[in-house]
């Protein structure tokens, strides 16, 4: 029998508890070895409200013994201490605006190494809502540290997703370009924090991270000068939306977020990307296509969040190929990766998306939003 898998929960929000989207489920891969032993979080009551959410059902049990902490990181729990048991992961699910830093209070992941030492840590995306070059001076000290460190970039696990890999790699091609396209459905997007671009970044850093983490990953390093975008902004005739469930009025017009984001760059290899992310749908369901192209090939990924569908173009076929992905649950594969890793069940490698490499898509997305910041319209500017 293996023995239990110790969890400290930074983060009593939506993404260690799920939202009205669905769970972030961490049960399934470790069912009854599932311990969480610590949730921190500095809304003690609401640490509480959390935990008494998994009070009832098949999670009970992995819950039961979690100690809160009194207040936020460096961590004393009920008045007592922490001692890290073997086989133990933290996962840093607060809002990026509390990580990624130096700064006091914006420095979870160094607050983490000194009170956990050696405990891997697994860091929600995006890596921070800091500077590119202060989260680069982080990353620095944690690879000195040498603790095993993973980022949810979670659709780089889609079975889809490695399917395009392997027909680039079996077929030598070389991408030529790649083509992003994320429309959110935001009727349910209360959060006010996540329409407040100087707190959540916008939604470029903070949404569509996903979808240019997948343009890096098929499309190498990008040349960040080369990065153009428009926006259609909250005051804009376009911009104006019908069913928020929120009021925006609270948040000072100069945070508010665009509406629609068109970007496009060029990648060191010398090919090209572009993404349009636009808010616009209602109800729950996004509709999201990426789309990979090289010579005589069109691999095109639909609804890689629900269930996810590659449609292939190639040479010499004239029909076009489906494959259908059913029960691809990228959440499952990412933490299973990093579980197994934790254990020497598999090599660390197998973990698709490092600190490093994570914050490089980091850098990318605020070159988008500096780009697009650059080109609002302002009365008078003849745009």
């Amino acid at each position: 029998m293996l023995p239990n898998f110790n969890v400290i929960l930074i983060g009593a929000g939506e993404v260690n508890f799920g939202s009205v989207e669905g769970p972030w489920n961490h049960v399934r891969k470790l069912k009854d070895r599932l311990q969480i032993i610590a949730l921190v979080d500095p809304d003690v009551d609401r640490a509480k409200f959390a935990l008494e959410s998994k009070s009832k059902g098949d999670q009970a049990a992995s819950y039961v013994n979690a100690l809160i902490a009194i207040k936020s990181m460096p961590c004393r729990f009920e008045g007592k201490d922490l001692n890290i048991l073997p086989n133990s992961l933290v996962i840093l699910g607060s809002p990026p605006q509390f990580r990624g830093s130096h700064i006091p209070g914006k420095d979870l992941e160094l607050q983490i190494m000194e009170a956990f030492p050696g405990c891997p840590v697994f860091v929600e995306k995006p890596v921070t809502a800091s500077l590119p070059e202060e989260c680069w001076r982080v990353s620095k000290q944690m690879n000195q540290s040498n603790v095993l460190i993973g980022v949810g970039y979670v659709l780089r696990y889609l079975r889809a997703v490695q399917k395009i890999k392997e027909i680039i790699r079996e077929n030598n091609l070389v991408v030529m370009g790649t083509n992003a396209r994320y429309v959110m459905a935001y009727e349910y997007a209360r959060k006010l924090s996540w329409w407040n671009k100087s707190l959540s970044g916008g939604p470029i850093i903070e949404q569509a991270t996903h979808f240019c983490d997948l343009s890096r990953y098929f499309g190498g390093e990008v040349i960040l000068d080369s990065v153009t975008a428009h926006t259609v902004e909250h005051d804009d005739s376009p911009g104006l939306l019908s069913a928020k469930r929120f009021d925006e009025d609270l948040i000072p017009p100069e945070s508010r977020i665009p509406r629609l984001t068109s970007a496009s760059w060029k990648y060191i290899s010398g090919a090209v990307g572009s993404l349009m992310h636009v808010i616009a749908l209602h109800d729950t369901t996004y509709d999201t296509e990426f789309e990979v192209y090289a010579d005589g090939f069109r691999l095109k990924l639909v609804d890689p969040y629900g269930s996810p569908t590659l449609y292939l173009r190639r040479p010499g076929i004239k029909e076009e190929e489906t494959y259908k992905f059913e029960e691809d649950d990228p959440f499952f594969s990412e933490i299973s990766t990093f579980v197994d890793a934790i254990e020497a069940r598999a090599p660390k490698h197998n973990i698709l998306s490092s600190y490093e490499d994570a914050l490089r898509t980091y850098e990318f997305t605020w070159q988008i939003r500096e780009a697009s910041d650059t080109c609002i319209r302002k009365p008078g500017n003849g745009i």
